[in-house]
């Protein structure tokens, strides 16, 4: 049962050390922090994805700015209540990371397998340009009755055949993870920069239960 819910959601990212370690929380007297890699897009720009690492896994004292690293494990969220409403919080949950001594050209250096259920109609749309994308939001669950809830978004062709999943069908999808960064308006006087990420989606499937 776990092995097979831990297949779910797997995420492999490779990338730079780019801030210290951050406390988040305590579990069971295991304490999780946070820490921020830089990966590598084929476009020469960076996604900053954030990885929460157990202090059991790594020492988390350390500076490890600058180092190259491998993290495989999974893509997870939770709400954290902030200004009266909850706001979805995504990290990537690290269960191996290990020191690498470069990226090679052909490294698949962010990949991302969900297998999990649609739990909001579809969102479609055209840009200006008329590029056609779709927002597909995944519930993957996890032991314990749990689930993460995670944003994808698909293009082109995937965003026309993700238009019609209903609410509630079980679907997989392949893609990387990607930083986002947009404004939020918080009055009428003030913004504040904040980052998103989702998915970006290159293959998805509809699958039979």
């Amino acid at each position: 049962m776990t092995d097979k819910v831990i297949e779910n959601n797997q995420v492999t990212v490779m990338g730079e050390v780019v801030s210290d370690f951050s406390y988040s929380h305590e579990i069971y007297g295991e304490g999780f922090y946070m820490v921020d890699v830089s990966v590598k897009r084929l476009s020469e720009s960076y996604d900053i994805i954030p990885v929460m690492v157990s202090e059991r896994l790594l020492d988390v004292s350390v500076s490890y700015i600058g180092m190259l690293v491998c993290v495989n494990g999974q893509f997870r969220s939770y709400n954290r209540h902030e200004e009266k409403k909850n706001r979805l919080v995504l990290s990537v949950f690290a269960r191996e990371i290990e020191f690498i001594d470069q990226v090679e050209e052909s490294s698949k250096t962010n990949q991302i397998c969900l297998d999990g259920y649609i739990c909001k109609e579809p969102i479609y749309r055209k840009t200006p340009l008329g590029r056609e994308i779709a927002d597909l939001l995944l519930a993957v669950n996890r032991p314990y009755g749990k689930s993460d809830y995670i944003p994808c978004i698909c293009w082109g062709r995937n965003a026309r055949y993700a238009n019609s999943f209903k609410v509630g069908e079980r679907c997989v999808i392949w893609g990387r993870i990607q930083s986002r960064e947009y404004m939020k308006k918080l009055d009428e006087e003030h913004v504040e920069k904040r980052v998103a990420f989702e998915v970006s989606v290159s293959k998805l499937e509809l699958m039979e239960e």
